[in-house]
C-alpha cells in the first residue's frame, strides 16, 4: 500500500488563529477578531486567491504582503512579519510522526502532497530527518498545481507510481479528501493522530 500524507494540519501544526494572535496580537487579541482577520487573510486558500498564488509559486513574499496589505488594510511590514514566521511555527505532530515511523516499518511506501510556496517547503525538508521517511513528495509551489484540483493528483500518480484504492491519502481539509476520492484513492480525514492510526488499523495497514 502506498500512503500519501498532507503536511499543514497533518504532520505539522498549522493553527491561523493562533498564529495570528502570537504574531499580531495589538491586531488580533482574541480568536474572533483572529478569525475575522484569516479570513480576509487567507480567503480560505481559495485557489483564486492571493495567498493562494503564494502556495503554486506564482508571486513572492513581497509581492504578496503588498497585494494582501492594500486589499485588506494591515501595514506590509506586519504582513512580513506574518510571512517569514509561519515556517518555523510548524511544528511536527508527535503522534503523526509515530504514525510515519510504523508505517515505514511496516513496509508501506510514503509519500506527501502539499500545498505550500517553496521557501516554507525548503525550511521543512531541511529541519526534519523524518522526511527521510518518505519515498518522494509533491509541494504545489514547485509543480504550480495545488489540491484539491484533479491534475496535482494526476501528477502523484505519475511521479509516485501509484493509483487506485491501494493509495491512501490523509488530509485534515474534507474537500481535499472529496478530490481523492473521486480519483480514485482512498480518503481518511485528519482530525487527530490517535483517530488516524484508528483508522489505518482498520484498513489493515497498521497493527
Amino acid at each position: 500500500m502506498a500512503v500519501v500524507f498532507d503536511l499543514g494540519g497533518v504532520v505539522f501544526q498549522w493553527q491561523p488563529l493562533a498564529l495570528l494572535q502570537q504574531i499580531l496580537p495589538a491586531r488580533a487579541p482574541d480568536a474572533l477578531v483572529a478569525k475575522k482577520w484569516a479570513d480576509q487573510i487567507f480567503e480560505s486558500f481559495n485557489p483564486l486567491s492571493d495567498w493562494a498564488q503564494f502556495d503554486l509559486g506564482l508571486i513572492e513574499p513581497d509581492a504578496l504582503a503588498a497585494k494582501i496589505s492594500k486589499r485588506v488594510g494591515i501595514s506590509e511590514a506586519e504582513m512580513h512579519l506574518l510571512i517569514d514566521s509561519i515556517p518555523s511555527q510548524m511544528v511536527p505532530k508527535p503522534g503523526t510522526v509515530e504514525i510515519i515511523s510504523d508505517l515505514k516499518a511496516a513496509g508501506h511506501a510514503l509519500y506527501y502532497l502539499s500545498n505550500m510556496p517553496a521557501g516554507y517547503a525548503n525550511f521543512l525538508e531541511s529541519s526534519h530527518s523524518f522526511f527521510q521517511h518518505f519515498s518522494d513528495g509533491i509541494f504545489s509551489a514547485r509543480v504550480q498545481q495545488m489540491k484539491p484540483q484533479l491534475p496535482i493528483f494526476q501528477s502523484a500518480n505519475q511521479r509516485f507510481g501509484v493509483s487506485g484504492k491501494n493509495t491512501v491519502f490523509i488530509d485534515d481539509v474534507q474537500h481535499n479528501i472529496d478530490a481523492a476520492n473521486a480519483h480514485g484513492w482512498t480518503g481518511v480525514r485528519f482530525d487527530a493522530p490517535e483517530q488516524v492510526r484508528r483508522d489505518l488499523v482498520s484498513l489493515g495497514l497498521l497493527n
